[in-house]
C-alpha cells in the first residue's frame, strides 16, 4: 500500500522535472506499475517501494550503495534500464522517489542522531556526498532524461535555456561592525602596541563613524552587484541582507544588536538605494526553539517598516526538516538555507528552486526553497574544504557552469566580515573573481 498525499506530490515532482507544470506534457507522464493503463502515457516510471507504508519513513528506505548510473546520473532507487511496450517507454529508474529523496530532505528523518555540536546534518554524513555526487545536479539530470525521451515520443518540449535563471547575492549579517561597540574598540585599544594600524582604525570607527569599520563593507558588496546588474540586464539578480533580530543567551548569537539604531539605519538606507531586499536571519536560538521565529520577524518587520518573506538560519542550523513549518507559519515564503556548511554542492539534489515537501507529514506546502550554492567560509575553513584561493575559485566557476547550464538559481552567500580588507583571507579577491566571471556573457 502507498503513502497518502502521493497523486499531489508526483505530480508536483514530474512537472519540476520537465520544467514545467501545465497539463499538457506533464499528464503524459505516468508513475505506475499497473500494465493495464500503460497506454495513456507516452512515458510510464516503474515506482520503487520507497513510497510503500511498510518502506517509507524506515531505514529500509535508504538506497543501497554503490547507486546504479543512468550514463552518468546516479539513480537513488529502481533500476537505469528502459524498454517498451506497445509504444510506451518504460523506465525502471524511479525518478520520482529519488527526486522526493533529496528535495524533501528525507535522509535527515531518517537519520536524527546524524548531527553536529550545533544540531545540523552535515555534508559529508549526506548520501550525496557519501555517493560522491554532492557536486552534481542529479535531479536537474533526471529532468533532461525525461525530456529527451518525450522527444523521441514525438512531444515537443523545450530544453531549458543555458542562462541563470535568477542570482541571488546574499549577506547575512552577523555582526555589522567591529569596533562601533566599546568592548570592540578597547580591545583594539589594548593590543595598541602589537597592532598600531588597528588601533588607530577603531578608534576612528568608533568615534567619527561606521562608514570607517572595516567590517561595513557593504558600500563595497553593494557597488560590485549593481555593476553586475547593469552587465547582465538579461539575467534576474537580486541582493538579500539577512538580518538576525533575536537570541538569547547562546554564545553563537552573540554579539546582540539593537537593529533600530543609526548604524543600523545607515545600513537600511544604503540598501533602499541599491534595491536590496531584507530577509530575516533567525537566530541560533530561534534554530533550536523555532517558536521564536515569529516574535524575530515582527521586530524586523516593524523595523524596516514592511512584511519580510525572505529568511535564511544563522549557522545554516536548521535543525529538523519538519521546523521549516514554523517559517511558513511566521508568514515567510522563501528560504535560503539549503546548504550544507561543512562542504559546498547541491543539498537538495537541484539548482533551481523548489517548493518544500514535508517528509514528515508527506505535503506539498507553499514554501519555496532555494538551495544555497556556496558559501564563503565553507571554501576556507580548516574543517570544511579547506581549499586554496585558486582551488576554490576553480570550484566556484564549476559549480556555476552547472547551475547556468540547468538555469538554475545561482546563490552566494559572502559574509561582510570576511571581505574586509587585509584580513588575511581570500575572500574579498575570490568575490570580486566570481562577480567578473559572472559578468561574462557566453
Amino acid at each position: 500500500m502507498l503513502v497518502e498525499n502521493l497523486s499531489e506530490i508526483t505530480d508536483y515532482i514530474i512537472g519540476f522535472l520537465l520544467g514545467v507544470q501545465e497539463n499538457s506534457a506533464r499528464k503524459l507522464i505516468g508513475y505506475t506499475a499497473d500494465k493495464n493503463i500503460f497506454h495513456h502515457y507516452k512515458i510510464v516510471i516503474i515506482p520503487s517501494r520507497f513510497f510503500e507504508n511498510e518502506i517509507y519513513g524506515s531505514a529500509k528506505s535508504m538506497p543501497s550503495l554503490p547507486l546504479p548510473l543512468w550514463e552518468n546520473t546516479p539513480v537513488l532507487f529502481g533500476e537505469p534500464k528502459m524498454n517498451e511496450i506497445n509504444g510506451t517507454i518504460i523506465l525502471h529508474a524511479d525518478f520520482v522517489a529519488s527526486t522526493y529523496f533529496l528535495i524533501s530532505r528525507y535522509e535527515e528523518i531518517i537519520k536524527r542522531d546524524e548531527r553536529d555540536d550545533h544540531g545540523r546534518f552535515t555534508g559529508k554524513k549526506s548520501l550525496p556526498f557519501r555517493a560522491g555526487f554532492l557536486q552534481q545536479a542529479i535531479v536537474d539530470e533526471y529532468g533532461r532524461i525525461l525530456r529527451n525521451y518525450l522527444r523521441k515520443t514525438g512531444i515537443e518540449i523545450k530544453e531549458p535555456t543555458e542562462n541563470f535563471k535568477s542570482i541571488y547575492l546574499t549577506h547575512d549579517v552577523d555582526q555589522l561592525a567591529h569596533y562601533r561597540n566599546f568592548r570592540g574598540m578597547a580591545g583594539a585599544v589594548c593590543r595598541i602596541l602589537k597592532k598600531p594600524k588597528k588601533s588607530i582604525l577603531a578608534i576612528q570607527s568608533y568615534f567619527t563613524g561606521l562608514q570607517y569599520d572595516p567590517w561595513y563593507t557593504f558600500p563595497w558588496l553593494f557597488n560590485l552587484a549593481r555593476e553586475l546588474k547593469t552587465t547582465r540586464p538579461d539575467i534576474n539578480i537580486e541582493i538579500i541582507a539577512f538580518i538576525k533580530t533575536g537570541g538569547g543567551n547562546l554564545q553563537p548569537d552573540k554579539p546582540l544588536h539593537d537593529i533600530s539604531n543609526n548604524d543600523f539605519s545607515l545600513l537600511f538606507e544604503l540598501g533602499k538605494k541599491n534595491d536590496v531586499k531584507i530577509g530575516l536571519h533567525p537566530s541560533y536560538q530561534a534554530g533550536i526553539q523555532p517558536n521564536l521565529i515569529s516574535d524575530e520577524k515582527y521586530i524586523l518587520d516593524k523595523t524596516i517598516g514592511m512584511k519580510s518573506i525572505y529568511s535564511r538560519n544563522h549557522f545554516l542550523a536548521n535543525r529538523e526538516p519538519e521546523d521549516m513549518q514554523a517559517l511558513i507559519d511566521a508568514g515567510l515564503t522563501d528560504d535560503f538555507t539549503m546548504g550544507y556548511a561543512d562542504v559546498a554542492g547541491f543539498r537538495l539534489g537541484t539548482s533551481r528552486a523548489v517548493l518544500w515537501i514535508n517528509p514528515v507529514t508527506r505535503q506539498l506546502t507553499s514554501l519555496t526553497l532555494h538551495p544555497l550554492t556556496i558559501m564563503d567560509t565553507t571554501l576556507s575553513n580548516e574543517n570544511y574544504m579547506k581549499l586554496s584561493s585558486d582551488e576554490a575559485f576553480v570550484f566556484c566557476k564549476k559549480i556555476i557552469e552547472q547551475v547556468k547550464t540547468h538555469n538554475g538559481d545561482l546563490v552566494l552567500l559572502w559574509h561582510n566580515t570576511s571581505v574586509e580588507k587585509n584580513n588575511g583571507l581570500y575572500h574579498r579577491e575570490l568575490y570580486e573573481n566570481v562577480i567578473d566571471y559572472l559578468a561574462i556573457k557566453s
